[in-house]
């Protein structure tokens, strides 16, 4: 059975986030994993667009009623706002931060709260996140830890 890989970070984000982001997308279909994400553009399309790539299954679970990213094959259309944070963090076995800001943050607090791992490149230094020297990191040990 597929594990489900979160991916998060900002919406408008570097060209670097955006490449790790693609190679992150792309890594997890490869290994035939589900990827989720917020939906949005920014990292979150980034990694959709290397998932679908791929020919991997792409989840958003969106804040408002939109249509989202136009790599997601399913769209969850939630209207919850930020509080679809608690959503996708819920629906991961796995986390994976790139980059992001205050949203990004807040997602990473819930996944900590909820006990989930969360495996960081180049984003929030806080303890109980593990930092991560490369996308290839990131993605081998989230399915790890999300296979345990």
């Amino acid at each position: 059975m597929s594990v489900q890989i979160a991916v998060i970070g900002k919406e408008e984000c570097t060209p670097e986030e955006a490449e790790a982001a693609e190679n992150i997308g792309y890594l997890i279909a490869a290994n035939h994993e589900i990827l989720l994400c917020g939906g949005g553009g920014g990292v979150m399309e980034a990694a959709c667009r290397g998932a679908r790539e791929q020919g991997g299954t792409t989840v958003g679970i969106l804040p408002g009623r939109g249509t989202g990213n136009p790599h997601l094959d399913v769209a969850i259309r939630t209207n919850l706002g930020h509080a679809r944070n608690v959503v996708l963090v819920e629906s991961a076995d796995a986390v994976i931060a790139v980059g992001g800001g205050y949203g990004t943050l807040s997602e990473i607090a819930v996944a900590l709260k909820l006990e989930k791992p969360v495996f960081g490149y180049r984003t929030w230094e806080i303890d109980g996140v593990f930092r991560c020297a490369t996308p290839e990191e990131t993605v081998v040990m989230a399915i790890r830890a999300a296979r345990l």
